[in-house]
């Protein structure tokens, strides 16, 4: 399902944006909001896919609403702006929206733009496949370089968050794989048993870690990284379980 939010300061306007998406079985509603402020705090508590929203509101319009958020293709929520002005269609492109409904729109329209996020969305999914289901053979696929990458978790040193992509370090290859994708989204394809998060930066393999030097982890390879300061309770717990005393 894409998670989305609707926004207009139009009550009528708001109650049509809200059926349509309701119509559309890929679709889940997840807030309503009357102005952009509002979708503001809703998004500080809560992930979306799709944002459709007015541009015309008082106090922040939806144009420099999105703006403020730097939707792009590759991460973020998507950006479907919905206008009873039809020369804000240039500037709607330019915030990188994927979608600009004119009023009236109709559903048939909703449902071409409703498309375009799910073909976007499901490009985004395709970075990753499921986890083998062959526990003496876990492996995950990932999109690197126009090239399908296939990876054994057992084999994964370390993983590195390098703004919207990541670097998985293996000892397999020569060079580390970089891909598209986010750390909720490989983690959710780790077994929690043999990996976890030290740095907002940074997934270990627990299993080839050499030492912990105070407030670093050194990798087996030479490779040192930092324990952040919110996962250092849960890595030191881990360790503390493991280690051996008389």
């Amino acid at each position: 399902m894409i998670k989305c939010i609707a926004i207009d300061d139009e009550p009528l306007a708001l109650k049509k944006l809200v059926t349509y998406i309701k119509k559309i079985p890929y679709l889940e509603l997840v807030a309503q909001c009357h102005s952009a402020i509002e979708a503001q705090r809703i998004l500080q508590d809560q992930e979306v896919d799709a944002i459709f929203l007015d541009i015309n509101m008082p106090d922040l319009n939806g144009m420099d609403f999105a703006k403020s958020m730097k939707p792009d293709h590759s991460k973020g929520p998507l950006m479907v702006f919905t206008t009873a002005y039809s020369e804000y269609a240039i500037e709607g492109y330019k915030a990188n929206a994927v979608g600009y409904l004119l009023k009236p729109y109709g559903f048939d329209e909703f449902e071409a733009a409703a498309l375009k996020v799910k073909e976007i969305m499901d490009i985004r999914q395709q970075v990753v496949t499921e986890v083998s289901t062959d526990s003496s053979d876990d492996v995950i696929y990932v999109k690197s370089d126009y090239k399908i990458v296939r990876i054994a978790i057992d084999n994964i040193r370390y993983i590195e968050a390098m703004s919207e992509y990541l670097k998985i370090s293996c000892d397999d290859k020569e060079k580390s794989v970089i891909v598209l994708l986010s750390m909720k989204k490989i983690e959710e394809h780790l077994p929690s048993s043999k990996f976890m998060r030290i740095h907002r930066s940074f997934i270990i393999n627990l299993n080839k870690i050499s030492e912990v030097k105070k407030n670093h982890v050194v990798m087996e390879g030479d490779t040192s990284l930092p324990i952040g300061d919110n996962y250092k309770d849960v890595f030191m717990n881990y360790l503390n379980k493991k280690i051996l005393t008389k």
